[in-house]
């Protein structure tokens, strides 16, 4: 025992000895420089990788163009405390990996609280710059430009007025406490949060809505967001592809949904074919972001409830930042979670049944036929 004592102590001199020499080490390289009260480990691997010149996707998810982009928004201009460009990596690798504030601290070399600080001090700054990366096309030349992509994308001109497309995404949180825990369990029975998005042709979210719980249907999310309230968009003559979980409305939100199954005809089939060519564009635009931070929506996001929409916010923008500088991830597949429709008060919404079938008579317009076929040599076969 007495031995056992012994060798502690001199364990713990030699540790003593150990730091009292880096302290002089330290001090001898400070001596003749400016004082700082933070100061940045360059030993740290990521770092190295970083300020090495080598590809930041493996630890951050972003590319570099992205990165300098998130920083010229921010306007990271200051120079004292830990400096805009390590905060921006403690930010962006605590998103990429998901990790614990913690394993963020240990990888940093970074104190706890310090990273815990930065994070949440970045991601309000990342929110406070949403109106630069999601909004709504602001001329006509883009509308125009969105509509003939949502052409393409459906394989048909009839759908190129659509301007947009709009679905609801689950995020995993860990299930809050309290009274009203259960309300966040979804109809696959995990917490979640929602995330209703619309995005352009490219997958490019152009309006978010975030925060409702997991057991709320999509149709009431969208009848409470403001892009329904307000009314402001899509503008007269335009409407936006919704899956068979929302109503089929006309005002005061233009919405174009599939018909319901069973589906009475040749011509209902193909335009829900076309229609679901189109529409697919929100569900890849979701995969996408899954896949580049498949830490944060893949697994439980734990951290507080009202912090929750925050964090989605920020990820939404990164997309559109990476999306914007051409940097596309394949998409992870998920099996499709077409809620049961759910009908708006008839006082309020009128149906856009009449429109959805004039868009169907004109899918099934013989003027639409690929142009490289000839029918009419067929004919005279």
């Amino acid at each position: 025992m007495e031995m056992e004592m012994e060798m502690g102590r001199q364990h713990r001199r030699q540790a003593r000895r150990r730091r009292i020499l880096i302290c002089r080490h330290l001090c001898r390289q400070r001596r003749g420089m400016a004082r700082h009260y933070c100061a940045i480990n360059a030993t740290v691997p990521v770092l190295q990788r970083y300020y090495g010149g080598e590809d930041t996707r493996p630890d951050f998810r972003l590319g570099r163009e992205a990165m300098q982009q998130l920083m010229v928004a921010l306007k990271t201009d200051r120079q004292h405390g830990w400096g805009p460009t390590l905060e921006t990596l403690v930010f962006l690798f605590w998103l990429a990996t998901g990790s614990a504030y913690r394993v963020v601290s240990r990888v940093f070399s970074m104190p706890l609280p310090t990273v815990h600080r930065v994070v949440h001090k970045m991601v309000d700054g990342v929110v406070a710059v949403l109106p630069q990366f999601v909004h709504f096309p602001s001329t006509q030349e883009e509308l125009q430009v969105v509509g003939d992509g949502f052409a393409r994308l459906a394989n048909h001109q009839a759908f190129g007025k659509a301007a947009g497309a709009v679905d609801g995404c689950h995020i995993r949180i860990k299930c809050p406490g309290g009274p009203d825990g259960h309300d966040y369990n979804n109809r696959k029975l995990f917490p979640s949060v929602v995330l209703q998005a619309v995005c352009d042709h490219q997958g490019c979210f152009i309006d978010i809505f975030v925060g409702y719980p997991g057991s709320v249907h999509d149709a009431c999310i969208i009848k409470n967001s403001p892009i329904y309230t307000r009314g402001t968009y899509p503008p007269p003559g335009y409407f936006l592809l919704a899956d068979g979980g929302y109503p089929c409305l006309q005002e005061p939100l233009a919405l174009i949904t599939p018909y319901k199954r069973p589906v009475r005809g040749t011509a209902e089939q193909r335009f829900n074919y076309h229609h679901s060519k189109g529409r697919t564009i929100i569900e890849r635009a979701f995969g996408m972001m899954k896949t580049r931070f498949r830490c944060i929506f893949l697994e439980a996001l734990e951290v507080h409830t009202l912090f929750v929409p925050k964090v989605v916010t920020a990820c939404v923008i990164l997309h559109n930042i990476c999306v914007g500088v051409g940097h596309v991830l394949e998409e992870v597949v998920e099996e499709e979670d077409n809620q049961p429709p759910v009908e708006l008060d008839g006082g309020e919404s009128r149906s856009g049944a009449a429109w959805r079938a004039a868009l169907t008579n004109e899918v099934s317009a013989l003027h639409e036929a690929l142009l490289d076929h000839d029918y009419f040599c067929q004919v005279n076969n």
